[in-house]
């Protein structure tokens, strides 16, 4: 018998069963198979399909064991992707280094856009996997400014491990303390890595405890660099108790020796301090020393990743990625210390339990599960980014997206280099890829269809900024709207609206920056001159004490007329309500008709769109229905709407509304002989200071201001400073204004309706 009969025989004896495909064999199951080298018929047990089972998921476990998928994230200027430069040119994923700001015009390999390589910063988080020591590494660089704040969040939620950059003279600054709330908000267990080791001014002790203080790290440094500044030759490795110098035109031939005497004093000390934190979380280790036991360099690297993966220690490394020194030991230390796809725990909602946790597997064995977490406008159509969860997908198989409920073919797989391509036939668990050709939107949750799961989406902060654009000539209006539903869609904290007064597209972003960056896309790669009008704040009102209402919309027309009264009262929500907007029916009996309940509601939800005193958005409001009356004929969905939303308008001056501005927090560096002048000038912007430190000859200054008053403020800082400040703003809160500003804002808006009107 060939062995395609036997194929055959086994494939009707699984219909004949009517078994399931992927079914597992009975455990006590015996077949026979002619066995022509021994001329008759040969029994094997299910024990040899188990032995090829557990073969099989030594392999994938094997695979996997050898994968980490890490970010790279730090404050604004601090090497990120400098660093990510260095570690694909000791990869060999290039072949040659460029600086981010280089001479050659060149341009970082992971700054792919050109206005990136123009200004010098990341503006979109980058895709890349390389390759060290038979271990797969995929890499996503993200932007350091606020501005881009979503493409950190993104990335971080797929994310199983990060390293945090730190600058040895900058010290922990604001974005890092950003980064560091993203890293726990999404549970990313990290290393640090302090940078800039060769500049004037460098200390990363102090920037140790600046990450114990200000972080809240349970940190140690696994390193103690050989010289710093100028003098900066190398590192000692605290656990193996070696030291290392990087020479060659790149840094790339790592010379070992044994630990310099000038520095074996201190080389003892902190590998006994690293010793001591290491212990106070583990165990295992604590039991070693208190017992006075000698530990090897295994015991201690086994306690850092036990301590790592489970994020309760944070190693730090150093170097200068600049200088090509101290990035090789880095990657050793994301492959010794953080963890595999499988060590990081997944959860899923099941939408066929009521949205019950599940815990994924994590391996290829299972069903398919793929979170989009970002998406492209490509060359060849929409280019999602999927990290795969668990099983495997592959070209051509047909997937379901769980959030719309569409079955669709993947055309196309690849895998990612910043802006290159490599196709792939397919890509298991654990891994991150991209697809062509599939309509979704950020944070769809993709399955083979055997399972109805949905990963958690992220978190997404709210716009803080608008700005009114137009194009300048009308025949490029189809090119304009295409460009901003692209960016609409990939970009969640971009959005779009209309001005209901104006008409005019209103653009809302994260800040100047963020929306100066879109416009000028739109002019560059769809070839658009846009006009902008003076940025807007997004203001919002709220009210501070309770009103009732009581309103009855009536109207005759001939014919069918309209009827509905609604009563009951407005309050404030407390301040810490998770929602903006609270609506109740506290109408007992039939007074009005339940099926007119939902008009009522949607239409205080449309009233709450644009308050009474500057047309913004009401929020923290709690509306509370109690009475009502309707009419057997004339009462309509329309009338309890109508009379929802002149309701709210009669009892809305009552509540005594006030108006909500958005504060930023704002971390000004200046020298110190400018200290008096950036002081007064913030204190006119009715800025109030709540930190002031001293660094070196520097002082940094850290204020709540209010975003309507920092428009132009680089402009204004450089000239007070000599060009030597710099400062970073994020969105804090919304709060109160002052009553004369209050009525400054009330007057403006009164005045443009009087000339709309």
């Amino acid at each position: 018998m060939t062995r395609s009969s036997v194929a055959r025989i086994f494939s009707s004896l699984r219909r004949g069963a009517n078994w399931r495909s992927g079914a597992r064999f009975p455990a006590i199951a015996l077949f026979w198979i002619e066995d022509e080298a021994c001329g008759g018929w040969r029994g094997f047990s299910t024990a040899g399909l188990a032995r090829a089972k557990e073969e099989k998921e030594a392999w994938w476990k094997d695979t996997l064991d050898k994968v980490r998928n890490i970010g790279i994230s730090a404050h604004i200027d601090s090497g990120k992707t400098t660093l990510t430069e260095r570690i694909l040119f000791y990869t060999g994923r290039i072949h040659e280094i460029h600086e981010v700001r280089g001479r050659d015009g060149v341009g970082a390999k992971m700054d792919s856009m050109d206005l990136e390589r123009e200004k010098g910063i990341t503006i979109q988080s980058a895709a890349t996997y390389c390759t060290w020591k038979d271990y797969q590494v995929n890499i996503i660089d993200t932007p350091g400014h606020v501005d881009f704040t979503i493409e950190v969040e993104r990335a971080l939620r797929v994310l199983d491990g990060a390293i945090l950059v730190l600058c040895s003279v900058g010290g922990v600054q604001s974005q890092s303390i950003t980064v560091d709330r993203q890293m726990r908000r999404y549970e990313v267990p990290r290393v640090a890595f302090i940078n800039k080791l060769d500049r004037m001014g460098a200390d990363p002790w102090k920037v140790l405890s600046q990450a114990r203080s200000k972080l809240r790290h349970h940190a140690a440094a696994v390193q103690v660099p050989i010289g710093l500044e100028e003098e900066f030759q190398g590192l000692v490795d605290l656990v193996e108790m070696k030291a290392y110098y990087f020479h060659g035109s790149n840094g790339e031939d790592i010379v070992a020796s044994d630990v310099p005497s000038n520095l074996e004093a201190l080389v003892f000390e902190k590998r006994r301090e690293l010793i001591e934190v290491v212990s106070e979380v583990d165990d295992q280790l604590a039991d070693s020393f208190l017992n006075d036991e000698p530990i090897s360099s295994d015991d201690l690297k086994m306690a850092i990743r036990r301590a790592t993966v489970s994020r309760k220690f944070v190693p730090v490394y150093m170097g200068s990625a600049f200088k090509n020194k101290g990035v090789q030991p880095l990657l050793d230390g994301v492959i010794s210390f953080l963890p595999c796809p499988t060590e990081v725990e997944n959860h899923a909602l099941d939408q066929d339990q009521s949205e019950e946790k599940v815990l994924l597997s994590g391996s290829p064995a299972g069903p398919l599960v793929a979170l989009a977490f970002k998406l492209e406008e490509g060359r060849f159509g929409q280019l999602t980014y999927l990290r795969i969860y668990e099983g495997i997908i592959r070209k051509g198989d047909f997937i379901i997206n769980i959030n719309t409920g569409k079955k669709i073919k993947v055309p196309r797989l690849v895998r990612l280099h910043a802006n290159e391509m490599e196709d792939i036939q397919e890509a298991h668990a654990g891994q991150i890829v991209a697809v062509f050709g599939i309509d979704c939107a950020s944070g769809d949750t993709f399955t083979d269809g055997s399972v109805r799961y949905t990963m958690t989406s992220m978190n997404v902060p709210e716009p803080v900024m608008s700005l009114a654009v137009s194009p300048i000539s009308k025949d490029s209006g189809a090119q304009f709207s295409k460009a901003l539903n692209r960016f609409q869609k990939e970009d969640p904290t971009f959005r779009v609206g209309l001005d209901p007064e104006s008409g005019q597209t209103i653009i809302s972003g994260m800040g100047e920056l963020h929306l100066d960056i879109y416009v000028e896309r739109i002019r560059r790669e769809y070839k658009v001159d846009a006009q902008t009008g003076k940025p807007r704040v997004n203001f919002r009102e709220t009210i501070t004490q309770r009103a009732d209402f009581d309103y009855l919309h009536k109207k005759q027309t001939g014919g069918q007329g309209q009827y509905g009264r609604v009563c009951g009262y407005i309050e404030p929500l407390p301040s810490d309500a998770t929602m903006k907007f609270e609506f109740e029916n506290m109408i007992i009996g039939q007074a009005i008709p339940s099926n007119f309940i939902p008009a009522i509601e949607k239409g205080f939800k449309e009233a709450c769109n644009s308050g009474s005193l500057i047309g913004h958005p009401i929020e923290n409001i709690r509306i509370v229905l109690t009475d009502g009356a309707s009419h057997a004929v004339d009462s309509s969905e329309l009338a309890f709407k109508l009379a929802s939303i002149y309701a709210l308008r009669q009892c809305y001056a009552a509540a005594k509304p006030v108006i909500l501005e958005p504060v930023m927090k704002v971390e000004l560096k200046f020298p110190t002989e400018f200290q008096g002048t950036v002081t007064g000038d913030v204190n006119k912007r009715k800025g109030i200071i709540v930190g002031n430190d001293q660094e070196g000859d520097d002082t940094v200054i850290v204020a709540h201001v209010p975003l309507n008053n920092m428009f132009g403020y680089s402009t204004s800082l450089r000239s007070m400073t000599q060009g030597k400040g710099e400062f970073t703003m994020e969105y804090l809160e919304h709060s109160t204004v002052s009553q004369d500003v209050q009525t400054q804002l009330t007057n403006t808006y009164k005045a443009s309706k009087g000339t709309t009107d």
